[in-house]
Formats: structure tokens, C-alpha cells, sequence
């Protein structure tokens, strides 16, 4: 089977939309008077360079076969139809077959006029990223790092050297928008200070509770199974708390994990600029036609609208004032990361 296949396969054979997660060891404060009318709130935001009317996008995840641009196809037309920001999976399978290209394109021939970036690992050169982009007319490129998953992978990379080189050239001389992104370890302060150091604007620090591509890839081997590994990697919510020093200075995208609106207005809460899904909406179109696909995004819009009014914001900016207790084992990794998980419980001075 196409390797392309088997992580779409075992992404939707694996996903889980109910399972227990960092997430619910935040609790919001309740707010008792909120004195707003839902209808008012404003769920518009901003990303790399990109303005979005509503605060969540479908992650690159997929392409490089027939069966993956099907899913594809149905992406980019729930993007269209619902103004939702996109982005596709890695093409450095494109850059090395032509034929696999169209799997890429379809998005764009299906949504001209919407807002896609191209995808690509940290090996890929300045060259690369720039014809990727032109493959598919893309708005910018992600640029995603996954050491993990490639250790995990039977056929995948062993050396890593050069990949912040790399990201550096590409920030640089690509001349479009950039996404940093992991893809579901989490990052560290000192990854994201990394990233700053070299001029990156924009990082989807992108946790474990998502699609797990250690879990992926350990099942593709026969032998010698990395077992060790399924578990390994920062949460997004604690990545999003290692975060907390840099929020002025680098935009974050939280992503992974992300099981409902709730998961998102947290992740709002705790400093990111918007929330990516991959698995959810793979899973959507997979589960869904595109008409109910359409209403589900509909009713997650309004979920968000909701939920920020019960909390007394009318805004994202505004939603970051809002007080949130970080509880159970977090707040050990907050004492040991000295992270100031108490100031997040008192924001909403009055």
C-alpha cells in the first residue's frame, strides 16, 4: 500500500474524539454577568499574514495518491463553502513524482480563490519550498518539523542536521508567509526561542492528544517495534503553556488534540493566534457528506460564539483576559518549567 494510504488509513482508524486530555485540566473561572449578546462577538483573527473570520483551519495532512486526493477534493470544497483556511500535506512527494501532483492541485482547482499553503519537511531546501508553492498557487508554505516520526518510520531519515539552517533560508528568500509547525510532539521554550532567533512570525506548536504518528508509523514495522515511543512528546496544551514568555513576540497556532469548541476557546485562552485540525476534519469529510460537513463547521462557529460570551469576551483579545486555573499534573509541569500557571488564574483584574 502507498505509504500516503496507510497514514490516511491509520489516522482515521486511530482518532478519538472523546478521549480524556490535557485540555480537561483546565477549568475556566465562571462569569456571572456577561452582558454580551452572542450575536456580537467577533471570531476574527489573524496568521501569518492571513486574516481569517473565524479562529480554526484544517491542517496540512494529506495528498501524494489517488485515494488521498479524493479527501483532498472534499477539503477544499468544505474550505470554500465555509471561507475556511487550509493546508495540504507534505508535497515532497510531488517534488519527486509529477504525476502525483494533481492529488495537490485538486485544492486549488477546486477553491481558486481561497487561502492554501503548500506543505514540506525541514530537509527540503529554498528551491523546494519554492516550487512547491508554485504546484499548487499556494499563499505561503508550511514548513513542518517531525523527528520523531521519522524515527519511528521504517524508511525514515536519520540525520537532522541543517534542518534550522534550512527553516532560516527559507523565512528569508521564499518570499511568502511561513508556519513553523511540529507534527503532534509539542514544543519547548527553547524550540520556539529557536524559531524566534531565525525570524520565524508564525508557530503551530502542535502537542500529543492528535493524530500520533509514533502510533502510525510503529505499526507500519514488522519488527524492532518503538513501543516506547507512543507515548512520547509535550501535549499542546503544555506547549502551550511553554509558550507563555513569547506570546508578543511570534504568533502562535495551537493544533493536535482538538476534540471540540471548548478545546478551542482554551487554546484562544492560553495565547494562540488560532487553532489548526487535521484529524477532525479528515475525519468529517469521511464520516459526513459534504452539505452536513458544511452545517457541522457552521454549528462549531456559532459553539465558539457561544462559549465566549458565556465567558464575557467579545473577542480573542479579550478572551486572553479571561481567568483559567491550570490544574492536576500541569501545574507540576508548570512549578517545574517555572511557569507562572497563577497569573493565568487572575487576569480579569477589576
Amino acid at each position: 500500500m502507498n505509504r500516503k494510504d496507510e497514514h490516511l488509513k491509520l489516522a482515521l482508524e486511530y482518532h478519538k474524539e472523546n478521549t480524556y486530555s490535557d485540555f480537561d485540566k483546565l477549568s475556566f473561572v465562571h462569569q456571572v454577568f456577561s452582558e454580551i449578546n452572542v450575536d456580537d462577538v467577533d471570531l476574527s483573527t489573524e496568521i501569518a499574514g492571513i486574516k481569517l473570520d473565524h479562529p480554526f483551519y484544517i491542517n496540512g495532512m494529506t495528498g501524494g495518491s489517488e485515494l488521498t486526493k479524493k479527501y483532498n477534493q472534499k477539503l477544499a470544497i468544505l474550505a470554500r463553502e465555509t471561507n475556511t483556511f487550509m493546508g495540504v500535506g507534505s508535497l515532497s512527494a510531488a517534488l519527486k513524482d509529477e504525476s502525483l501532483e494533481d492529488s495537490f492541485t485538486i485544492t486549488r482547482k477546486e477553491n481558486p480563490q481561497g487561502k492554501i499553503f503548500a506543505n514540506l519537511g525541514a530537509d527540503k531546501n529554498l528551491e523546494d519550498t519554492k516550487k512547491a508553492i508554485q504546484i499548487i498557487e499556494a499563499d505561503g508554505i508550511q514548513i513542518h518539523v517531525n523527528v520523531a516520526q521519522e524515527i519511528v518510520m521504517p524508511e525514515g531519515e536519520r540525520d537532522f542536521r541543517g534542518w534550522i539552517n534550512n527553516i532560516k533560508e527559507i523565512i528569508e528568500g521564499v518570499g511568502k508567509p511561513v508556519i513553523v509547525k511540529e507534527v503532534g510532539f509539542g514544543m519547548s521554550k527553547k524550540a520556539i526561542k529557536q524559531l524566534i532567533d531565525i525570524g520565524a512570525k508564525t508557530i503551530d506548536i502542535s502537542g500529543t492528544g492528535g493524530t500520533n504518528f509514533a502510533q502510525i508509523e510503529n505499526s507500519r514495522r514488522s519488527k524492532d517495534k518503538y513501543d516506547f515511543l507512543l507515548n512520547y512528546g509535550n501535549s499542546t496544551v503544555a506547549s502551550l503553556l511553554e509558550a507563555q514568555d513569547y506570546l508578543s513576540d511570534v504568533q502562535i497556532v495551537a493544533s493536535a488534540g482538538i476534540r471540540n469548541s471548548m478545546d478551542i476557546i482554551k487554546s484562544l485562552s492560553l495565547g494562540a493566534s488560532a487553532v489548526a485540525m487535521a484529524g477532525r476534519f479528515i475525519n468529517l469529510v469521511d464520516k459526513h457528506d459534504i452539505e452536513e460537513a458544511i452545517q457541522i463547521v457552521e454549528e462549531w462557529k456559532y459553539q465558539l460564539k457561544s462559549i465566549m460570551a458565556l465567558l464575557g469576551a467579545k473577542n480573542i483579545e479579550e478572551l486572553r483576559k479571561t481567568d483559567i486555573i491550570v490544574g492536576s499534573d500541569l501545574k507540576d509541569w508548570c512549578e517545574a518549567r517555572n511557569i507562572d500557571y497563577k497569573k493565568l488564574a487572575n487576569r480579569n483584574i477589576f
